[in-house]
């Protein structure tokens, strides 16, 4: 299957095929619900903080100047990027790794996995033709939303994954740019607002080489720590910073070709785009700072435990009694497993939606 081939006919038309793909990922209703899904901070926390919206758009943002510095398909990239959290549930990484131990412990080993649930979302959940289920996009992005920058082989991936998409192959160099991108965007971003928030400080920051570097930077052009401007540039410094290392690092080891390299690199080497090795590591660092000290702090805990709590309580009652379940999904039970209907179900959820259906079920204020 060429990069560009579809699983369904399509009309030609006057787009790009990618950017096509963008334009059919962009007028999904699993798109809009991202503007109300967490990224780091509960989406009703405040308007100031990054939802998995904003955080897909600025992945995109980055996505497209990397991919046009390195000679890539911009829309490709683009659209990869948009979609790549298309599958997160309610409530972040936490709200997955309840959905994934609700459904094992109801005896469906496959579990739940973002990434997989992405790529069902827009072959299969989303549903904009009458012919068939999906959006029906092109190869390369759904190369690029199952696999993102590494093979994806999974116990619950059949024959016919690895047949179509080559599961021990990396993914086109769009989908390695998208992955770093998405590094890029949540380092950066999360610094800001847990910045903003008051749960890390900036001298917790700057115990990283990196972020000292990116500091001096900052104060070189006369702002001083502790002011708004000061950390605006710092965020932006940093991605400006951690991009162009990016292109300069990875610009010498793309294949110079005009095909777009979907299932031509063997997982067996290296990605041709990525860090140099000191960077690398000082980004693991940045990032251990961070897990630490911000995403392991007492306050975002405790409103993680809370959505912990409203996934595993929404899923033992539809799972219970199904007739909870709005028609559509109903109708799906005649011929699907009720567990990963439930899990469908509450993994397109809004915070606010899956916060709104508990209080309901179970009679809260």
């Amino acid at each position: 299957m060429r990069c560009t081939d579809r699983f369904h006919p399509a009309i030609p038309d006057f787009r790009d095929p990618f950017a096509r793909d963008r334009d059919r990922v962009i007028h999904t209703s699993s798109f809009r619900r991202l503007e109300y899904k967490t990224q780091v901070f509960i989406n009703h926390e405040g308007d100031y903080f990054r939802t998995r919206l904003t955080h897909s758009l600025e992945v995109s943002q980055i996505a497209r100047a990397i991919a046009t510095a390195l000679g890539c398909r911009e829309a490709l990239a683009e659209t990869i990027a948009l979609a790549h959290d298309l599958g997160h549930t309610p409530f972040g990484h936490v709200g997955g790794d309840t959905l994934d131990a609700c459904l094992k412990r109801s005896g469906n080993a496959n579990g739940f996995e973002h990434n997989f649930q992405s790529f069902r979302v827009v072959t299969k959940l989303e549903k904009r033709y009458a012919p068939f289920e999906g959006l029906n996009l092109t190869f390369a992005t759904l190369e690029g939303i199952l696999k993102h920058s590494y093979p994806y082989r999974k116990p619950f991936l059949s024959v016919w994954y690895d047949e179509t998409f080559g599961l021990d192959y990396h993914p086109s160099l769009e989908a390695m740019i998208v992955d770093h991108a998405d590094e890029i965007a949540y380092i950066s971003h999360d610094i800001d607002d847990g910045i903003q928030y008051g749960l890390i400080s900036f001298e917790t920051i700057l115990q990283n080489d990196l972020a000292a570097e990116i500091d001096e930077k900052v104060r070189a052009e006369g702002l001083e720590r502790g002011t708004k401007l000061h950390r605006y540039r710092f965020v932006g410094m940093l991605i400006s910073h951690l991009v162009t290392r990016l292109i300069e690092a990875s610009a010498p080891r793309i294949p110079k070709t005009d095909t777009i390299l979907c299932r031509t690199i063997p997982a067996t080497e290296p990605s041709p785009v990525g860090f140099d090795a000191g960077l690398a590591t000082e980004i693991k660092k940045l990032k251990k700072i961070l897990f630490e000290k911000l995403y392991r702090h007492e306050r975002i805990v405790s409103k993680m435990h809370a959505g912990k709590v409203c996934i595993e309580k929404l899923y033992e009652a539809l799972t219970g009694d199904t007739n909870l379940l709005p028609d559509g999904y109903r109708k799906r039970l005649e011929k699907e497993k009720k567990e990963r209907v439930v899990a469908d179900f509450i993994a397109g959820m809004s915070d606010r939606y899956a916060l709104k259906r508990y209080r309901e079920i179970y009679g809260l204020a």
